[in-house]
């Protein structure tokens, strides 16, 4: 009987204790900032059943996307939300990563999966460099501007005003 209320004791501390870290808001921020762990783990076992010889290579193809995502999610939560107007081409480098890992993974070696992988990565790449230029684009006139002018400045020193 002693051992008996001993463990039930023990019972009573560690709900006492979850409730108070609750009550705390503890638990509220853990799942606030690691719940991209949620996405990121289907994405590594998906990964890990198919080098496991579990599943077919077709499995990869998802396994990169959830990887890929779950990644920019943690970066959007480290960095701010804001981040995704500028990183949001990154969801197609995430089809492009698995489509590429299917196709280097893969028995039969699908043309058509390197020729995807490659659309959509440069599709992410050029959509990328369109967002910063949108929204980086007047430093960057300003920055090559100023790189003209001073090589013209530099190249013609003989001749003055």
């Amino acid at each position: 009987m002693p051992n008996n209320k001993y463990s039930a004791g023990i019972i009573v501390l560690l709900v006492g204790v979850v409730i108070l870290l609750g009550k705390l808001g503890v638990f509220s921020f853990l799942g606030a900032i690691f719940w991209p762990l949620l996405v990121l783990i289907p994405g590594i076992l998906l990964h890990v059943f198919y080098f496991g010889r579990l599943l077919p290579a077709a499995v990869l193809v998802p396994g990169g996307i959830l990887t890929v995502s779950a990644l920019l999610f943690m970066v959007c939560n480290i960095f701010g939300w804001d981040a995704l107007k500028y990183l949001w081409p990154l969801f197609l480098l995430g089809a492009a990563v698995g489509f590429y890992e299917y196709y280097l993974f893969g028995t039969s070696r699908p043309r058509v999966a390197l020729t995807a992988s490659i659309a959509l990565a440069i599709a992410s790449a050029v959509f990328l460099l369109l967002v910063l230029l949108w929204s980086w684009g007047i430093y960057i006139v300003a920055l090559v501007l100023m790189v003209a002018g001073g090589w013209m400045v530099i190249t013609n020193r003989s001749r003055r005003w």
